[in-house]
């Protein structure tokens, strides 16, 4: 009886790959499953920053029979997303482990904490800094003219999710440039030099995903992100660097 022939390295990964999906996919499904059952009330705290702003007489309105009920179920969708963080970032750092130092794989369980608490609040500050910001300048804009607002349920959701996950990526900018630097791909001299480009770069990006091109709600987006910047910096000064005589072996 011949044996069975080994599994390439590709077919590994993706075998790792598939399991991965599949425990984060479980992950949200809870996590939709626990707030599904305060969807309404989730979806009433989502429309606040524009509810609090819309002037006389307007209000949110559905257009079809079903509207609502789609939207609050895509609404505890979201909120499981954000619920199931930990789990999810726990998910992609242990599938990316292979790669790491052994002695770095003691921080899987720290850094997918992090990443959540940025991903998070990533979402969280873009709703009670930027959102009012520029849904004020949304409003007033349409202030003494013959236009009445009353934004569709559905149209709002789909808006107000897209930048709140935005938000969170973005956030994970410090994330990103530590595992950059613990790669080998970049280094802190490189940060400082790139420092002047990067600048004008975040305020680029704060001017896509700020809902109003007013400058103050970009300048309110621009502002964290420079600080992320500067922290993902920081973390590579502290973690980044390895020392030349250290040996250190790789586990399959």
């Amino acid at each position: 009886m011949t044996k069975p022939l080994p599994l390439s390295p590709l077919v590994q990964h993706l075998a790792e790959l598939r399991k991965t999906l599949m425990r984060a996919a479980v992950s949200i499904l809870i996590g939709t499953s626990i707030t599904l059952y305060f969807s309404k009330e989730l979806f009433h705290f989502l429309t606040l920053p524009l509810e609090k702003v819309l002037p006389q007489n307007s209000h949110f309105i559905a257009t079809t029979p079903f509207e609502s009920y789609m939207v609050y179920l895509k609404t505890a969708f979201l909120a499981g997303v954000l619920l199931s963080a930990p789990v999810l970032f726990f998910e992609i750092w242990r599938f990316i482990s292979p790669a790491l130092h052994k002695h770095e794989k003691k921080f899987i369980i720290p850094l997918a904490l992090l990443s959540a608490f940025f991903f998070v609040g990533g979402a969280l500050f873009g709703y009670f800094v930027v959102f009012p910001t520029g849904f004020q300048f949304v409003v007033d804009i349409l202030q003494d003219t013959p236009v009445l607002f009353m934004p569709k349920i559905s149209d709002y959701f789909s808006f107000s999710s897209m930048f709140l996950l935005a938000f969170g990526l973005t956030f994970e900018l410090p994330i990103f440039i530590l595992l950059l630097g613990r790669i080998g791909l970049i280094q802190y001299r490189h940060l400082h030099k790139f420092r002047k480009y990067a600048v004008i770069l975040i305020f680029l990006i704060a001017g896509i995903l700020t809902p109003g091109p007013d400058i103050l709600s970009q300048f309110m987006m621009a502002v964290p992100l420079l600080i992320l910047y500067e922290l993902g910096g920081l973390f590579i000064f502290l973690f980044g660097k390895k020392k030349k005589t250290e040996e250190e072996e790789r586990t399959p």
